[in-house]
């Protein structure tokens, strides 16, 4: 799917959500994209309660689990993050914030929120060998570290409520993997 049809696609999305009524926040790469520029994606990520899904009989679930769902809406990929998970419902709780996204104002995470999700996400990308998910998550957080340098520390101590020990040690290396990657930046740019 080209850009144009990507964004008309989330377009008629987001109309469809707004009519019907449906709570929902933006996470994931289009949400980055509210942030920083230069996030390439070919999907929408939402977090979402379950009831909601019976609203959006145009969204065709593919699968499904206890925490996630997947389906399409015409051509465009939407994975939906349930709020029956704790962390997601926490996220779609207290981190999120109004945003402009085309010609509308929607509901999406806040940095810390995307953060939140990126690395409860990485250890489990890790175990499943996906390189490159793992290298597109880590660049997002090193970004978002970047542009908006978060206090990191009320992150983790939100994370270790849903990441077992050895996660949560993964979870700051990564972090302390950004923070020397953006120290070596900011050296050779001064």
């Amino acid at each position: 799917m080209n850009a144009d049809s990507l964004l008309t696609q989330v377009e008629q999305l987001f109309t469809l959500l707004d009519s019907r009524k449906v709570d929902y926040v933006l996470v994931g790469g289009i949400a980055l994209l509210t942030y920083v520029e230069g996030r390439n994606t070919q999907d929408i990520d939402l977090i979402m309660a379950l009831p909601s899904l019976t609203k959006l009989p145009e969204i065709k679930i593919e699968n499904q689990d206890m925490y996630f769902a997947r389906g399409k809406f015409g051509e465009l990929q939407i994975d939906i993050l349930l709020t029956k998970n704790p962390l997601f419902a926490k996220v779609e709780k207290n981190y999120t914030t109004t945003k402009q996204f085309m010609d509308r104002e929607i509901r999406c995470a806040t940095v810390e929120g995307l953060l939140l999700l990126k690395l409860f996400a990485l250890p489990s990308l890790y175990r499943q060998g996906s390189f490159e998910r793992v290298g597109i998550y880590e660049n997002d957080i090193a970004t978002l570290m970047y542009a908006f340098n978060p206090k990191m520390e009320p992150l983790f101590a939100e994370l270790k409520k849903h990441l077992n020990e050895t996660d949560m040690i993964e979870a700051r290396k990564i972090i302390a993997d950004a923070e020397t990657r953006i120290q070596r930046f900011r050296k050779a740019n001064k």
